[in-house]
């Protein structure tokens, strides 16, 4: 009872009101004594009214004092641009109204200084997001304009060849700019929630060997040998087939461009548990621990000094995380300069379907 703000007052009330009493009573009993009636109830009527006021101050001093202490603590996180959160020295479990209050006040300072925090670097990211796009646009925009603009004011002095090989120079900025944009609105569509991914069980050993097998041909123009790892008795997975055809890709894809001319790509897939394991790796320059940190972020790219990465926009694995972070699973990297790259997936493994009757 005495723990609420309502029970302490009704005792400090209390309090006054017995102590009054015993005036009351002391003062009846001179009375008796006395013939100075009227003088006595006048004195007990004066002391009564300022021990009550000063009870009452005193009172009002007790109750306002933690109030006093939450108003300037409040103005204090408004001036101070609600940056920092309140500071107040709360009892952690019960407490009076005051107490609950202050505690509240607490909690919503920190919330309000951590949306606000949270607010600035969105705001910072999406600065820096800008300038990225800005500058991987124009930069394929300028060489098209260029190679365009060249072959309408030349157009008859050049030979045949020249044209066709600026025409190819063009298209090739043209693929490289429909790719940027195709992945900012992919990965704008997925980290808006946009897409949900239509998951059904589906052998995810069979996929990788098909997307491997599509990329064979590449590989091998490019002096790179693939190898997979695929054993037979893998688990199926819930999961989009398109989605996870999107992230084989990707890996396949950054696993590339960045290793040299006779490096090896490795596809593994494998049981783990109530998981299955998907692995892709590569046997180039790696990448040390501060850059694995930033690796899964958008525009963050990691200088290994490989020639293909030149003009890469840095969404692909971006969007591979957003994919699997919608299946439910994980995905890291694991690296060490000078020995290779591998990115490790793990989703979960599909629930098996009881059968009829």
């Amino acid at each position: 009872m005495f723990q609420s703000l309502y029970g302490r007052l009704a005792a400090v009330l209390m309090g006054v009101f017995v102590a009054v009493g015993g005036l009351t009573l002391l003062a009846s009993e001179r009375m008796l004594e006395t013939e100075r009636l009227l003088e006595l109830a006048s004195h007990l009527i004066l002391g009564a009214l300022a021990f009550s006021l000063l009870a009452a101050l005193i009172v009002f001093r007790l109750l306002t004092r933690r109030l006093r202490a939450l108003c300037v603590a409040i103005e204090a996180f408004r001036d101070g641009g609600f940056a920092a959160p309140l500071r107040l020295a709360v009892p952690v479990a019960a407490g009076d109204e005051i107490d609950r209050l202050a505690r509240v006040c607490v909690e919503m300072s920190e919330r309000i200084a951590g949306q606000l925090d949270a607010q600035a670097r969105a705001e910072a990211c999406r600065r820096e997001l800008l300038a990225n796009v800005s500058h991987d646009l124009r930069t394929p925009l300028a060489s098209m304009q260029g190679y365009l603009e060249t072959l309408l004011l030349k157009a008859d002095s050049l030979a045949p060849e020249e044209r066709h090989g600026y025409l190819q120079i063009a298209t090739r900025h043209c693929e490289r700019l429909g790719k940027l944009v195709g992945d900012l609105f992919e990965l704008t569509r997925l980290e808006a929630r946009e897409v949900r991914p239509n998951l059904e069980p589906f052998p995810i050993a069979e996929l990788a060997q098909d997307v491997a097998q599509k990329f064979e041909l590449q590989a091998g123009n490019a002096g790179l040998r693939l190898q997979t790892t695929i054993p037979p008795d893998v688990p199926a997975v819930p999961a989009d087939v398109g989605m996870l055809e999107r992230l084989l890709e990707n890996l396949i894809e950054n696993a590339m461009r960045h290793t040299p001319a006779g490096g090896v790509i490795g596809v593994a897939v494998a049981a783990d548990g109530e998981a299955v394991e998907l692995r892709v790796s590569d046997t180039g320059r790696g990448m040390a621990a501060e850059e694995l940190a930033h690796v899964f972020d958008r525009y963050y790219r990691v200088d290994r000094g490989e020639a293909a990465d030149a003009g890469h926009a840095g969404l692909g694995l971006a969007i591979c995380r957003r994919i699997v972070e919608l299946h439910g699973g994980s995905i890291r990297a694991e690296s060490r300069p000078g020995a290779g790259t591998c990115f490790v997936v793990r989703l979960p493994v599909a629930a098996p379907r009881l059968s009829a009757g």
